[in-house]
């Protein structure tokens, strides 16, 4: 009697453990809310004052191939500093109303109205603080063809509203607490720009000051729009 009880007991256990399993390959398999990973997103954006992260460029193009790394800081509203060190040094500035593009080596600076700003990297600027994912990229959808750098992120795909002429898709990378670590840029012509961001740190202390620019002494300054 004590052995069929016994045996019972066991049967019970492995029931109970296949049913787990099951359970968890379900969970597994069932891809994430996108409104719900959108809105977490959006949350976590929106309570951000600054962001500053080491990020990593690539740009592939037709006969062009680049990489370039760096440290970026954000801060609301509207202000960002790309800080570009390998494999030289360039400069993106803005404080919200001018942005400043300065190659040393070139001893050029380009001055352009935040306005009239064409660049890739203006959209980050408003990532703080006015985040609404779903409102900005058009057709917000997962992107399961597409496999994400980190194991457990989710990507996810759509086109940005009113940058349809030069930007045909949007892919981003994020954790499913919300953070993006990767943009991939589709642009009209097929070209491909990539930012992997690692080293995130959130509310950083960062003074109005780091956004502001002065083109140095002997350096011409171009008022014109803003190439990469």
């Amino acid at each position: 009697m004590v052995r069929i009880q016994f045996q019972f007991c066991l049967l019970s256990i492995s029931l109970l453990t296949l049913g787990l399993a099951a359970n968890a390959a379900r969970a597994a398999d069932t891809p994430p809310n996108i409104h719900e990973l959108a809105q977490r997103i959006d949350d976590r954006y929106d309570h951000l004052h600054s962001l500053q992260a080491d990020f990593a460029e690539t740009y592939t193009g037709p006969g062009m191939d680049r990489r370039e790394s760096g440290t970026v800081w954000l801060k609301k509203p509207g202000k960002m500093l790309w800080e570009y060190r390998s494999p030289r040094e360039k400069l993106f500035v803005s404080d919200g109303k001018t942005a400043w593009f300065y190659v040393p080596d070139e001893h050029q600076v380009q001055k352009t109205p935040v306005k009239k700003l064409d660049d890739l990297r203006s959209p980050f600027a408003l990532l703080l603080g006015k985040t609404k994912l779903e409102k900005e990229l058009q057709g917000l959808s997962l992107a399961a063809d597409v496999h994400p750098v980190q194991a457990g992120d989710i990507m996810l795909r759509g086109v940005p509203k009113g940058l349809e002429n030069q930007i045909s898709e949007i892919l981003l990378e994020a954790t499913p607490d919300g953070r993006i670590e990767r943009v991939i840029m589709v642009q009209a012509d097929g070209a491909v720009t990539e930012y992997q961001f690692s080293n995130q740190k959130e509310n950083v202390a960062v003074q109005d000051s780091k956004f502001r620019f002065s083109p140095p002494a002997g350096s011409e300054v171009v008022e014109s729009g803003l190439g990469q």
